[in-house]
């Protein structure tokens, strides 16, 4: 069955997020060969509609507007709904991120639909879409069909693959003229305290650190082998409770959600709230002094030792590889 799909692009720092193009490969999965439609929302976001065109998208709504220039789910959703109404598609795609998260139940609510959050999957199985997420802090997976009405749903980053990129293809851009009224909140100033480089929740490899790195200095040595595997940093609970690190590094239940390829853990003990962050990482590697500690059982490989001895060792052997690769 053809379906018309909207896949909202999230901007960030005047580029588009990844998870915007795994977007859209879900989009086209959903639409079985209906159309795509990518939707831009923000102040100056047009230029960027063919990059959601090369990466798959049949064609592009752009909605701009200078009250959109920071995120507010006031302002996003009245340009989102505009959207959904001229439209009037049967799939709604966003990404499973602090934006998507607020802003996909709202308006969830306003089209009195059902919302499938957080999936990790789609797949066609037997004329049906099939949504798999995870339950139970990811000790266990659903799997959700929607036999009626609007397929609204969110993705996790860094779990569906991209279609490739093909700058031969091409659509049309257009734009819809919103009026944006009414906001109850104001961005006046915003304060990053966000981390520099590699976004976290998208990051291909991701180099943790828990209360065994015992100060902030020790973090340093994290830092350095994140740099040469082009990854980010990131950190357990107790380490942004002992100031470390900033919260925004935080991975966990009450933190983050990350999905690498490789995701090294040092000096993390394995507490179940932060399993609940990374534990569906591709390959996880654990480095602890204790050959008990939880995080042991999830790690596809251990490393029973000083961090601060194995992380450098680890460093010097990738900068050799990238030397000679």
């Amino acid at each position: 069955m053809a379906r018309k799909v909207l896949v909202v692009g999230e901007v960030r720092e005047g580029g588009l997020r990844n998870v915007s193009f795994e977007a859209i490969a879900a989009g086209k999965l959903i639409a079985e060969g209906g159309e795509v439609v990518a939707v831009l929302i923000g102040d100056s976001v047009k230029e960027l509609g063919n990059a959601m065109i090369h990466y798959g998208a049949d064609r592009v709504v752009v909605v701009e507007n200078d009250q959109l220039k920071n995120y507010t789910t006031d302002g996003y959703s009245q340009a989102l709904l505009a959207v959904i109404h001229a439209e009037n598609p049967e799939g709604i795609v966003l990404g499973h991120t602090a934006l998507g998260k607020d802003l996909s139940p709202k308006i969830a609510a306003k089209l009195q639909s059902g919302l499938v959050s957080d999936c990790v999957d789609v797949e066609v199985a037997g004329g049906n879409i099939v949504f798999t997420r995870p339950i139970y802090s990811g000790k266990a997976f659903e799997k959700k069909i929607i036999t009626d009405g609007l397929i609204f749903a969110t993705i996790r980053p860094n779990n569906i693959t991209p279609l490739e990129k093909d700058e031969s293809r091409a659509g049309t851009i257009s734009t819809l003229d919103v009026e944006i009224k009414d906001l109850r909140s104001v961005i006046k100033e915003v304060v990053r305290k966000a981390s520099e480089g590699v976004d976290l929740t998208e990051a291909k490899v991701v180099v943790a650190g828990g209360r065994g790195v015992k100060s902030a200095e020790g973090f340093n040595i994290l830092r350095e082998l994140a740099d040469v595997l082009g990854g980010a940093v990131g950190a357990s609970r107790g380490a942004c409770d002992a100031e470390y690190c900033d919260y925004s590094l935080q991975i966990g239940q009450t933190g983050k959600v990350v999905t690498p390829d490789l995701y090294i853990a040092c000096g993390i003990s394995g507490a179940i709230q932060h399993l609940a962050g990374m534990s569906n990482s591709k390959v996880i590697v654990a480095i602890n002094k204790d050959p008990e500690a939880n995080i042991f059982n999830v790690a596809d490989y251990g490393i029973v030792g000083d961090l601060f001895e194995v992380v450098p060792l680890l460093t010097e052997e990738f900068k050799k590889i990238k030397v000679n690769a």
